[in-house]
């Protein structure tokens, strides 16, 4: 089983997390771990991104990872941060090859088939698919994952509590990726934790 394969396979619904404010990191990653979930995708869609990584890297039993990484320039800097595995919307060439040099786990999104031969060169199989419900939803990803029997997905992008388990249920999906587990602003470690364990408990 390959790195990504493991973390995939860790917890069935990945938060992904936009943090504005890196104070409220520790928090936020102590009741996404209390209520089951480990693995945390925190995006770097905020200036306090990096800093958010840091911070919850220094929580016990948290799998920290960043998304939204674009390029090179992003791959570096969040693994400098502290950053265990990568996550990224597309897939590019250079992306791709300098996350396979730097020998962390990396998990590159894809919307349709060529993406997914593309990756396949770069010895890649195991995807993000996104986003997902705008990308033709379920129906897309069983009729992708048909001539790509090797290949297994994260569906993420519009997924909510309601719909995670029908993706779940699908061979070719590992796990989803999730937005709806925390809410924007000051945290509710109640209210995260809580929604952690429901979604915990999706696996199927």
């Amino acid at each position: 089983m390959t790195k990504i394969e493991t973390i995939m396979r860790t917890s069935p619904v990945i938060p992904v997390l936009v943090v504005e404010d890196a104070a409220h990191a520790r928090p936020i990653a102590q009741a996404l771990v209390n209520g089951g979930l480990k693995v945390l995708e925190v995006t770097l869609r905020t200036q306090a991104a990096l800093d958010v990584i840091r911070e919850m890297r220094q929580v016990e039993g948290a799998i920290v990872g960043a998304g939204t990484v674009l390029n090179e320039q992003d791959l570096r800097r969040s693994v400098d941060a502290g950053a265990e595995f990568i996550v990224s919307p597309g897939l590019t060439e250079p992306l791709g090859r300098a996350a396979i040099a730097s020998g962390i786990p990396f998990l590159p999104g894809i919307a349709n088939a060529g993406d997914i031969m593309r990756g396949l060169d770069l010895g890649l199989n195991r995807f993000k698919f996104f986003p997902a419900e705008a990308s033709g939803g379920l129906k897309a990803l069983k009729a992708l994952a048909g001539p790509f029997g090797n290949v297994r997905f994260c569906p993420t992008g519009g997924i909510t509590s309601d719909t995670a388990p029908s993706w779940l249920a699908e061979d070719a999906v590992l796990c989803v990726g999730g937005s709806w587990i925390v809410g924007k602003g000051a945290p509710d470690v109640a209210a995260i934790e809580a929604s952690a364990r429901a979604a915990a408990a999706l696996q199927v």
